[in-house]
Parts: C-alpha cells; structure tokens; sequence
C-alpha cells in the first residue's frame, strides 16, 4: 500500500468524525434555545378555537430593569387557556398625592396650655401675683459685749516643800528638816534648796521659804 493512500483514509475519517460532531452541536443547541410546540394544540386540531396567552415574568422595576437583557435572549413561555380580564392595578394604591386636610387642620390650631409653647419664637411669661401682706423682717439685735472681770494676778504656784522637823546645831543655830518627793534636806537659814529654794527664818512650827524664780515667798507650816 502507498503511503498516499493511507493519509487520504486517514483525512476521510477525520472529516467525518468532524462533521457528526457538528451536527450533535446544531441538534443540542435547537434542543436549549430552539422553542418548545404546544403538542395540545396538535393533538385535537378539531376542539375549537383556543387562545394562548404568554406569562410574563412578575417583578419589581428594579429586578426587571436587571434582567432585561437575560430576558431579550430568553424564550415566551406559552400557557394555553382563556386570559382574564383584568380589573384594577396595584400601582393605583400607591399614589404619592398628598393629603393637605389634616395638615391645614393642624396648623390653624392654637396652643391653649399654661406652659411656655415650643412652637413659638417668642415667649412673654405670665404674670405673677406678689402677696401684699409681707410679714417685716426680723430684727437683729446686735451681740452684747460684756466686758471680763478682772481678779488680779493669777495665783503664784505653791512651793514644793514639805516642813516637817527642826534641829539645833552645838553652837545654837537650827536648821530645818523639808522634803521634795523622795528627797529630804536639811538646811539652814540661807541655804538652797533645789537650786530654786532660798531657806529664811526657822521657827519651831513654820519655816519662811522664797522660790527665787518668781520672787515669791511663802510660809511652810510644821507637819506631823
């Protein structure tokens, strides 16, 4: 066999597998986009005249205005029957007419509250009764100023010595027994006591002691 005989076969039988594959592409596109016959129309030509009526798709505008273009390409949809007839539309209730009788209704009313009206630009305040028998006011009565008494110059602090005993030395002289706390002293005439303590005249039954502090000086009786 010749080989140019071989690749015509070969060519035939590419031609031919080509052409079944186109005519399956024509058979299937009539299939989708080719339309549909009504077989009840075909099947008893004798009943009478019928009318058919297309179905529109129902919508919003909006979803039809989206959709005209799908819908230029798409096929009717035919549905045999009589059509109704119809009566009214939905769009008449949705009338945007406004109804002024209320509104001037409301706007020829006048505010009759106590209150300030919010609706106002101007606001005059109601008067307002002032009672005429107004008690006077209290009187103040100042503070009175009392002078304090005068008692002299506090009191010196007393000495803190206790008297309580004499002795008599050889040569006559005395001198005196006095206690501070827990401390006991014997001194005499002249001598200090406590470094604030001046001893003077010793007596059998009281001593003369002066707090050199404040110059004060004070009689100290004998305790038993």
């Amino acid at each position: 066999m010749k080989p140019g005989t071989e690749n015509r076969k070969k060519m035939i039988t590419a031609g031919a597998l080509g052409t079944a594959a186109l005519l399956c592409l024509i058979y299937a596109y009539n299939q989708l986009f080719g339309g549909s016959t009504n077989p009840a129309a075909t099947a008893n030509p004798s009943s009478g005249p019928t009318t058919t009526t297309a179905v529109p798709v129902t919508g919003t505008s909006s979803s039809r205005a989206r959709s005209s273009a799908a819908d230029a390409n798409a096929p009717t949809v035919v549905i045999s029957g009589v059509a109704a007839r119809k009566l009214a539309t939905s769009s008449a209730a949705l009338d945007p007419t406004l109804d002024e009788t209320s509104m001037l209704r409301t706007e020829h009313l006048l505010y009759s509250g106590a209150g300030r009206n919010i609706f106002s630009a101007t606001y005059t305040p109601p008067l307002v009764a002032i009672p005429k028998n107004v008690p006077p006011p209290r009187p103040v009565t100042p503070p009175v100023y009392t002078p304090p008494v005068y008692t002299g110059p506090p009191p010196l602090p007393p000495i803190n010595l206790k008297f309580f005993g004499t002795a008599t030395r050889s040569n006559g002289q005395k001198q005196a027994f006095l206690l501070q706390g827990d401390d006991v002293y014997l001194a005499s005439s002249g001598d200090i006591v406590a470094r604030k303590y001046k001893i003077g005249t010793i007596g059998t039954s009281s001593v003369q002691v002066t707090d050199l502090q404040n110059n004060n000086t004070q009689t100290l009786p004998l305790q038993q």
